[in-house]
C-alpha cells in the first residue's frame, strides 16, 4: 500500500467559461457556473458574484451550503442589462461600451442567474430603502430581547439592524405573541417569537440530514416552526441548526445561559470523536471548555458537525482528571519518574519491551513512540475501536488518528494485528516491560469521552487477552492516561497525560487529511503533553536529540516519514494537507 504523498495527475476538469459583469461599478469576471450546495455546476448567482468581488450583500435564507429558498428578501439588489436593439442585438454607447438598461424592479441576488454584461447596484438609494423596509418587517413582531438572549454577538439581525435597519421605530402596536422555550428535542430549544422563517433549519434537516423533521404550522403572523406531533427534533445532526440559524430562535440546551460568546476565546481544533476528524473550534475561558463548533473544511466536514462530537467535551473537565506523577502507588515527580523509567529502557533487553498506543495520540507522539520501538526492538500495536457510521459525517472507526498510528509504524498495516503476540509474550516472560499509552486495557480500551457521557458516543472495542491478571506477571507497566482506570491502577509508573484540546499536534484522519490542532486550554496539576515526556525519553532511551515544540517535531517527522514527505506544520494551515494511505 502506497505512502507516498499525493502527486499522482488527474484529468483536468473541462474549463468553466468566464463572463464579465459589474459590481457597483467595478469590472470582473466570474465562471458562468458554480457548485451549487449538493457540489453540482449550476448558474453563478447575484450573491456569489458580489462574493467574489467581496462586495457584502444581506441575507438571512441564503446559506452556500443549503438549496435556495429567496423567501427572507433581504438581498434585494437593483441590476441592469445590456440594452437590445430591434435587431435584437446589444445598443453600443458613442464611446463603444455596452449600453445598460436598468430593470425598473429589483432581484433577489441569491437566485437570480448572471449574464454576460450584467451590472448589479448594491449601494443606491432604492437598495438602501429596500433593506430598511425588510428589517422593519421582521423586527415588527421580534421581542425586545436581546440583552438574554444566547444569539447576541453572533446575530444577524442584530448587526444588520445596525448596519441597514432605520435608527427608530414607526411600530406602535401591540406585537404577536408566539410560544418562547418550545422544547423541540432533547438539545434543541426554540424560542418562537424570535424566528424570521427563513427556513434555513428545514432545509438543512431535510436535504443535508435527510430528515424531513422540521416544518411551518399556522397563518400569517402566527407562523411558527414545529416538528410533526409526537415526533421529537433527535437526529444526530440537530445542533447544525443552532449554527445557521440567524437570530435567537434556536438554541443548544448545552451552551443555553453559559456564557456570553464575546467572552469565549476561539481556538482552531479537530474533533477526536471518529475518523472523520471534523475541523472545529473550542470555545472556551479561564481554562474552562463551553462549547464545540464546526471550523468550516470543505475538505473534511464543511460547516457540518455531528452532536455527538460536538458534546464530546465533557470529559475533560472531570474533576477525577488524572493530576500526579505515580512511581509505585507514590507521588513523585516527573523528573525522577522520567529517570528510572529510561534507566529501566536502556537496561532492557532486546525484545522484552511491547508499545501499546493510542490511536488518539496526536501523529508526533506516535513518530516518537516508533522511535523508541526501532531502538528497543520492540513489539507495537494500538487498538481498533468499530461504531456505527453514516452517509454525512460519522465514520465508522472511533479512533482519530489510525492513519497516523500506521504511518508512523506503530502498527503493522493493520490496527490490532500484534495484539495477540504482546499477550503472548507477556504470558510467557518473554516481555517484561509494557509501555501503555491512552489505552485502558483492562476493558479493552474505553474511549476517553465515549460511553462517558450517555448522549456521546457508543463503540464496540476489538477484543483482546490483556487481563489484569495478565498485566500483573509484567516486571514494569509504564502508563500515560488522561482519566483513572482498571489499567492506570496496575501501573508501576503512572504518568498523567493531556486530551488534545489541551496540546498541540496533529492528526491524519480517515481520507489521509493531516491537521494540526491548536491548544485551548491548560491541563489540570502535573499533566503533561504525551509529547514533551516522550521527547526525554527518546532522549535519554536513544541518544537522539529532537524539536522541542509541536511544529519543530512536526517537520522532523515529516522528512523521516515517508507519507509525510513534502509536508511543513506551516503548510497545514488551517485546513490541512492529504497525503496517500
Amino acid at each position: 500500500m502506497s505512502t507516498a504523498a499525493t502527486t499522482e495527475t488527474k484529468p483536468a476538469a473541462p474549463a468553466i467559461e468566464k463572463i464579465k459583469v459589474k459590481v457597483d461599478g467595478r469590472e470582473i469576471e466570474v465562471p458562468r457556473l458554480m457548485a451549487d450546495w449538493s457540489g453540482k455546476l449550476t448558474p453563478t448567482t447575484m450573491i456569489q458574484a458580489c462574493e467574489l468581488a467581496r462586495v457584502d450583500v444581506p441575507h438571512y435564507c441564503w446559506h452556500p451550503k443549503l438549496p435556495i429558498s429567496g423567501n427572507c428578501r433581504m438581498c434585494l439588489v437593483e441590476f441592469g442589462t445590456p440594452a437590445m436593439g430591434p435587431d435584437r442585438k446589444p445598443v453600443v454607447n458613442p464611446d463603444g461600451t455596452l449600453k445598460i438598461a436598468k430593470s425598473p424592479r429589483p432581484a433577489i441576488a441569491c437566485a437570480t442567474p448572471i449574464s454576460p454584461g450584467l451590472e448589479i447596484y448594491t449601494t443606491t438609494p432604492a437598495v438602501k430603502q429596500m433593506r430598511e423596509g425588510v428589517l422593519e418587517s421582521f423586527l415588527i413582531n421580534h421581542p425586545l430581547d436581546c440583552p438574554i438572549c444566547d444569539q447576541a454577538g453572533e446575530c444577524k439581525l442584530q448587526e444588520y439592524s445596525v448596519d441597514y435597519g432605520q435608527s427608530t421605530s414607526r411600530f406602535v402596536e401591540a406585537k404577536v405573541h408566539k410560544p418562547k422555550a418550545v422544547d423541540l428535542g432533547p438539545r434543541i430549544m426554540l424560542d418562537a417569537e424570535r424566528c424570521i422563517l427563513c427556513t434555513r433549519c428545514i432545509r438543512f434537516t431535510r436535504d443535508v440530514a435527510k430528515d424531513d423533521a422540521l416544518g411551518i404550522i399556522n397563518r400569517g403572523s402566527y407562523n411558527t416552526i414545529a416538528t410533526f406531533p409526537g415526533m421529537p427534533f433527535d437526529n444526530n445532526y440537530t445542533l447544525n441548526t443552532v449554527d445557521i440559524c440567524p437570530v435567537g430562535a434556536l438554541t443548544s440546551k448545552d451552551f443555553r445561559f453559559q456564557m456570553r460568546v464575546w467572552f469565549l476565546k476561539e481556538s482552531k481544533s479537530v474533533c477526536t470523536s471518529c475518523a472523520t476528524g471534523c475541523s472545529i473550534l473550542i470555545g472556551s475561558r479561564e481554562e474552562k471548555i463551553y462549547r464545540y463548533t464546526p471550523r468550516e473544511n470543505n475538505a473534511v466536514n464543511g460547516p457540518w458537525m455531528c452532536d455527538a462530537g460536538r458534546l464530546n467535551y465533557r470529559w475533560i473537565q472531570r474533576p477525577d482528571r488524572l493530576k500526579e506523577v505515580l512511581v509505585r502507588g507514590q507521588k513523585s515527580t516527573w523528573t525522577a519518574a522520567l529517570g528510572e523509567i529510561s534507566d529501566r529502557l536502556k537496561k532492557a533487553p532486546a525484545g522484552s519491551v511491547a508499545i501499546i498506543a493510542s490511536s488518539r495520540q496526536t501523529n508526533e507522539e506516535l513518530w516518537l513512540l516508533a522511535k523508541l520501538k526501532t531502538k528497543l526492538g520492540a513489539v507495537s500495536d494500538s487498538i481498533a475501536r468499530v461504531g456505527s457510521g453514516d452517509q454525512l459525517l460519522v465514520s465508522a472507526d472511533k479512533n482519530p488518528n489510525t492513519n497516523g498510528a500506521r504511518l508512523t509504524g506503530i502498527c503493522f498495516t493493520e490496527v490490532g494485528i500484534n495484539l495477540t503476540q504482546i499477550a503472548n509474550g507477556i504470558e510467557s516472560g518473554k516481555i517484561k516491560t509494557l509501555l501503555v499509552l491512552g489505552e485502558n486495557l483492562v476493558k479493552y480500551g474505553v474511549n476517553p469521552g465515549a460511553l462517558r457521557e450517555k448522549d456521546t458516543i457508543t463503540e464496540v472495542v476489538e477484543e483482546h487477552t490483556l487481563t489484569a491478571e495478565l498485566l500483573g506477571k509484567l516486571e514494569t507497566l509504564i502508563v500515560s492516561d488522561i482519566l483513572p482506570n482498571e489499567t492506570t491502577k496496575l501501573a508501576h509508573y503512572l504518568l498523567p497525560g493531556t486530551a488534545p484540546a489541551e496540546k498541540r499536534g496533529s492528526f491524519t484522519n480517515g481520507k489521509g487529511r493531516v491537521q494540526k490542532f491548536m491548544k485551548a486550554v491548560e491541563a489540570p496539576g502535573d499533566a503533561r503533553a504525551e509529547a514533551e515526556f516522550l521527547q526525554t525519553l527518546v532522549h535519554h532511551v536513544t541518544g537522539q536529540t529532537v524539536a522541542a515544540t509541536p511544529e519543530g517535531l512536526f517537520n522532523e517527522m515529516a522528512k523521516d516519514v515517508p507519507a509525510f514527505k513534502g509536508l511543513t506544520w506551516g503548510g497545514l494551515g488551517d485546513t490541512g494537507a492529504t497525503v496517500e494511505i
